[in-house]
Formats: C-alpha cells, sequence, structure tokens
C-alpha cells in the first residue's frame, strides 16, 4: 500500500512539473510572438508615417500615385514577413509545449499496449 502511495506522489510530482514547464515554454513563446507584433506595429506607423510626409511634398498626381504603389507594395511585402515569422513562433511553440509530455506518453505508451 505505502509503495503505490510514493509511487502516485512521485507521479504527481512529475506531471506538475510538466505542467511547470508548458507555462514556461508558453509564457516565453507569447512573450516573443507580442514583441514581433508590437515590432510590426511600429515599423508599419512609421513607414505609413513617411509615406504621407512624402506625399505631402509632390507636386504631380504621377508621383503621388508611385508613392502609393510604393508603399503599398512594401506594406504588402512587410505584413507576408511578419506573418511568417509569427507562424513560425506559433509552430515553434506548439512544438516546444508538447516535448515535456513526450517522456509522459513513452512511458504510458508500452503499459496501454
Amino acid at each position: 500500500m505505502n509503495i503505490q502511495f510514493e509511487d502516485f506522489q512521485k507521479l504527481g510530482k512529475e506531471n506538475f512539473d510538466v505542467a511547470l514547464k508548458t507555462i514556461d515554454t508558453h509564457s516565453k513563446g507569447l512573450q516573443a510572438i507580442a514583441t514581433e507584433s508590437a515590432d510590426f506595429a511600429k515599423k508599419s506607423f512609421e513607414h505609413s508615417s513617411a509615406t504621407v510626409e512624402k506625399l505631402f511634398g509632390v507636386k504631380t498626381f504621377d508621383k503621388a500615385i508611385e508613392i502609393q504603389q510604393t508603399y503599398a507594395k512594401e506594406a504588402y511585402e512587410g505584413y507576408v514577413a511578419y506573418a511568417t515569422k509569427v507562424g513560425e513562433l506559433v509552430t515553434g511553440l506548439a512544438k516546444d509545449a508538447a516535448k515535456p509530455y513526450e517522456a509522459i506518453i513513452a512511458k504510458i505508451a508500452p503499459v496501454a499496449k
């Protein structure tokens, strides 16, 4: 009876440690995503502001169209780069969050068979 209780305590401690690792992984991953989002927002605002300043100095309609086309192209490319980076961060977060559970699954798999 005592051995079973000790095994149960050990299992509880291991699961608690896995939960703490998972929380730490999520915290770091979400912080990286938030940092990336804040950087993108800052760059996007600066890019938009610079474009508006250029537009105020324009003397011809053709030049205004050229500036807007350049802005649209650069904004799109920036967003695609941002979305790709965030996608990679989310994928990495999912992989890192699953790692602590791989050991538990490895222990349970032979027993489940």
